[in-house]
C-alpha cells in the first residue's frame, strides 16, 4: 500500500498526535515537480534558475523583482499563485487546517489543482489507516472522487464510474471490452488500456502497476463500492472532526420529517433543495441523481438543536455530460454540528 498515488506526495508527510498531515519543506519541494509548476522546454533562464532556487530552499523569499523576470505572464501567475498557497498552507501547519480555512474563509482565492492535491493527500491518510487491503483497495478508489473528476455511465441498471481524465486520452475501445463498451456507447474516446471493474479478484492488483486510476468502481446500490464509499464518507468526517457517524446507502429518501441533506456535488445540491422545497423535477434531471446516503450520528448531542437526532440525507449527481465532480468539503462546511471544530 505504500507505493499507491505517488503523485499525492504523502511521503513527504509526518502526522501530528490528531493525524493531521503536517507540511513540510519536502513537501513542497515536491509540489515544485508539479508540471503545473515545473519549467517547460521552452521556459526562459529565470524562470529555470528560479525553479533551481526554490527547489534547493522551497522556503526562500521571492521578490517582486524576481517575478518581475520572469518573461511569461502565465508564468508569473502561477508563481503568485504558488507564493499564495506556500503561505497558506505554512501558515496552517497542517493541510488539514489548511483545506478548512480556505473553503471556511468565503473566497477561494487559489486555483482548485491546489485543493485538490490537498485533498488527495489527506484522503490518502484515511485510506492508509483503513486495515484490510482488499477492503482498502475499494475505499481507495472510492476516494479517487474526493480529487479527481469521473466519467459515469448509467447504462445497463449499472452505476460505473470511470477516471475521467484517464478516458479522455483514450480514442477506441481497443482492450478495454465490455465495460468500454457501456462508456463508447455514451460517445466516449477511448482506446487501448484496459479498465477493469474493481472486484475482490483483482483488488490486489490496485496497489500495483503504472496504470493508475484505470479501475472503474462499481456504484450501483448494493455494491462493495458503493459500500466503501459510505465507509469513506464516515472516516472523512471522523478525520476531520472526531465524531463517529454511520453512513448507510439508500435506493430512496421516503421520509416526512426531512430535516437535513448536503449534496457532495453542485447538481445533486440543486436536486436535493428542490426536492427538499417541494418543487418538481424533471425525470431525466432526477435520474441523474446516482447515489443517495444517510449520514446518522452516533452522538446526537453533536448536532445543532433544529436537527439533534434527524438524519442527514447525502446526495451524488452527474451533470449532462454524465460528469461528476465530488466536492468532500461540503461534508465539512454544511453538517448540522453543533459546534464547528
Amino acid at each position: 500500500m505504500q507505493s499507491f498515488w505517488p503523485d499525492s506526495g504523502a511521503a513527504h508527510l509526518t502526522r501530528n498526535d490528531h493525524g493531521w498531515h503536517r507540511v513540510s519543506p519536502d513537501y513542497i519541494r515536491f509540489m515544485l515537480g508539479k508540471p503545473e509548476l515545473a519549467p517547460l522546454p521552452e521556459s526562459d533562464a529565470h524562470e529555470r534558475a528560479l525553479h533551481a532556487k526554490l527547489l534547493d530552499d522551497p522556503l526562500m523569499a521571492i521578490s517582486i523583482d524576481q517575478l518581475g523576470q520572469l518573461s511569461d505572464a502565465d508564468t508569473r501567475g502561477n508563481y503568485m499563485h504558488f507564493l499564495r498557497w506556500r503561505k497558506l498552507v505554512t501558515d496552517a501547519v497542517t493541510l488539514e487546517r489548511f483545506y478548512l480555512q480556505v473553503f471556511r474563509s468565503g473566497k477561494i482565492d487559489i486555483p482548485p489543482a491546489f485543493l485538490d492535491w490537498a485533498a488527495q493527500a489527506i484522503v490518502h491518510g484515511v485510506v492508509t489507516d483503513a486495515g484490510d487491503v482488499v477492503d482498502s483497495a475499494y475505499r481507495a478508489r472510492a476516494a479517487e472522487l474526493f480529487f479527481r473528476r469521473q466519467r459515469v455511465s448509467t447504462e445497463q441498471s449499472r452505476v460505473l464510474s470511470a477516471d475521467a481524465e484517464t478516458i479522455q486520452v483514450f480514442a477506441d475501445t481497443g482492450g478495454f471490452g465490455s465495460v468500454g463498451r457501456l462508456f463508447a456507447q455514451q460517445g466516449t474516446p477511448m482506446r487501448g488500456l484496459n479498465m477493469d471493474v474493481l472486484s475482490h479478484e483483482n483488488a490486489q492488483m490496485y496497489w500495483f502497476g503504472e496504470d493508475r486510476y484505470r479501475f472503474v468502481l462499481d456504484l450501483t446500490h448494493g455494491s462493495v463500492g458503493l459500500d466503501a464509499l459510505a465507509d469513506l464518507i464516515a472516516r472523512w468526517v471522523k478525520h476531520f472532526f472526531g465524531l463517529v457517524v454511520t453512513v448507510t446507502p439508500l435506493p430512496r429518501i421516503d421520509d416526512q420529517s426531512w430535516r437535513w441533506h448536503v449534496g457532495l456535488d453542485v447538481e445533486s445540491t440543486a436536486i436535493l433543495n428542490d426536492l427538499y422545497e417541494g418543487n418538481e423535477v424533471a425525470e431525466g434531471r432526477l435520474q441523474r441523481l446516482i447515489a443517495l446516503f444517510r449520514l446518522d450520528f452516533a452522538d446526537p448531542t453533536d448536532m445543532r438543536a433544529d436537527a439533534a437526532g434527524k438524519p442527514v440525507y447525502l446526495g451524488v449527481a452527474i451533470n449532462d455530460e454524465n460528469v461528476l465532480k465530488f466536492k468532500p468539503q461540503n461534508l465539512l462546511l454544511n453538517l448540522p454540528l453543533l459546534v464547528s471544530s
